[in-house]
């Protein structure tokens, strides 16, 4: 266990909530930049990455199972109104009707999957490295959208500060819980590799989405946007380098 790069996934996490809290205004630019950045950079290192390792323990049933953990996240956006992907489907989140614990909930359930493929010994070494990097990009705008749709529920500040430090743990928690359990225990582990594989689905489903509907009403590609996901995909290959 990599306790270095679950301290990198951790921190990213508090840093991305920390933004709204502290900062007074973030520019739209800012978020649409970042969420085309992040999602092309996680799209890459799933693609190049984490799927080949799977389909290599799996076989074709590996195929089964991201498509169920593609459509479980499409569930589990249901209830995350798409905090995943870094903006919220939420009619009227100015007001003080948000129900908060669905939320909080589809975006915990998520973080706790996210987590699970970080427990694991690849025989790429440069496959956990470059996907601690992926998920830690990923949550900067995570965290950042679920503590702005929090202080739009005019929450307490001491409540707003637990659930940006419960949401931090999560996903480390959840890579040492898989890594002890999965130790103890061949056939746990096997079994946990099938959870990776929805992991994988739930991952393409969430930066194909940042592509198509992070930054514009009509969900077009500007320059920039486009600049931002070459540059995410670019440094994904890169990755290969150390292979």
């Amino acid at each position: 266990m990599n306790w270095f790069l679950l301290l990198i996934v951790l921190l990213a996490t508090l840093g991305g909530g920390l933004v709204p809290m502290f900062v007074k205004r973030v520019s739209p630019n800012f978020s649409i930049y970042l969420l085309a950045f992040t999602g092309a950079f996680l799209f890459g290192v799933t693609i190049t990455h984490l799927l080949p390792e799977v389909y290599h323990d799996l076989g074709h049933t590996a195929g089964v199972y991201i498509v169920i953990g593609f459509f479980l996240q499409v569930f589990l956006q249901q209830l995350s109104h798409g905090m995943e992907h870094g903006h919220t489907h939420i009619p009227g989140e100015h007001h003080h009707n948000i129900a908060v614990f669905p939320l909080v909930f589809g975006l915990s359930v998520h973080a706790f999957m996210e987590g699970i493929p970080l427990s694991f010994h690849y025989d790429d070494q440069s496959t956990l490295p470059s996907l601690v990097i992926g998920v830690a990009a990923h949550k900067i705008p995570e965290a950042l959208t679920l503590m702005t749709v929090m202080m739009h529920a005019h929450l307490p500040k001491a409540r707003l500060w637990r659930i940006l430090i419960i949401f931090a743990c999560i996903t480390p928690l959840s890579a040492v819980i898989a890594y002890f359990v999965g130790n103890k225990s061949e056939t746990v582990n096997h079994a946990l590799l099938y959870i990776v594989a929805m992991v994988i689905g739930a991952f393409l489903h969430i930066s194909t989405t940042i592509f198509y509907e992070s930054g514009t009403k009509h969900h077009e590609l500007s320059k920039k946007k486009v600049a931002a996901i070459a540059l995410g995909i670019g440094l994904a290959i890169l990755t290969l380098i150390f292979e």
